[in-house]
């Protein structure tokens, strides 16, 4: 990326557009001193290259491939293609819709010694707040119950190893991935409504309703 248009993601929003500022929490800005006095290019490199596991881009790309892939199977798993589709989709436009309606500067610009040892610029400078790689990776952990507890505890761990990743590099203060987890956690229970996902429990309820 040339200077110029690295010096356009890093320009603020015109003033005026946004109507709430969140500010960081006293512990927020404790751990992102820390990381900036204490990392290094190569720990900053490695987690800038893990944390794009949970962009949006990719997980669209992954979603619809998957809807794809189920259609003509059972209905079990065309529920499922269904429900992970129209959830990355939500996940995805949820944050940005957000953004438009809160302003949060990124720690990323508030340190001067972080990119000193390595932090790079992530994103526009005022979308820290939330966190929409973790609302990926919220969504996804909640999902992530219906599988039996050995594959669920490792969704589980990945997503949330993902989702740090968005503090290591200084994208996002912490309490921006913690908002951003839960309201892809809430999502996801919502959008089950919408989806029947998944099966197997939508027709235990009908057994029980029916006796």
């Amino acid at each position: 990326m040339n200077r110029a248009a690295q010096v356009r993601r890093c320009l603020p929003r015109s003033s005026g557009t946004v109507p709430f500022t969140v500010r960081p929490t006293a512990p927020d800005t404790a751990i992102a001193r820390a990381i900036a006095r204490n990392t290094e290019p190569v720990p900053e490199a490695i987690a800038r290259a893990l944390t794009w596991g949970a962009d949006e881009k990719l997980l669209l790309v992954l979603a619809a491939a998957g809807w794809v892939a189920t259609r003509g199977r059972d209905e079990a798993l065309r529920r499922t293609g269904n429900h992970a589709l129209l959830v990355t989709v939500a996940a995805s436009l949820l944050p940005h819709a957000l953004k438009s309606m809160f302003d949060q500067t990124r720690p990323d610009r508030t340190t001067v010694l972080g990119h000193i040892h390595g932090v790079s610029f992530s994103g526009r400078r005022d979308d820290a707040f939330p966190s929409g790689h973790a609302l990926h990776m919220g969504a996804l952990a909640s999902a992530a119950g219906t599988l039996p507890i050995g594959p669920r505890r490792v969704v589980r761990g990945v997503a949330i190893a993902l989702s740090l990743t968005r503090v290591v590099v200084l994208a996002h203060w912490v309490s921006d991935v913690v908002a951003g987890f839960v309201l892809g956690a809430g999502l996801e229970r919502l959008l089950r409504h919408w989806t029947g996902y998944p099966l197997a429990t939508s027709r235990r309820g009908d057994r029980h309703a029916g006796s």
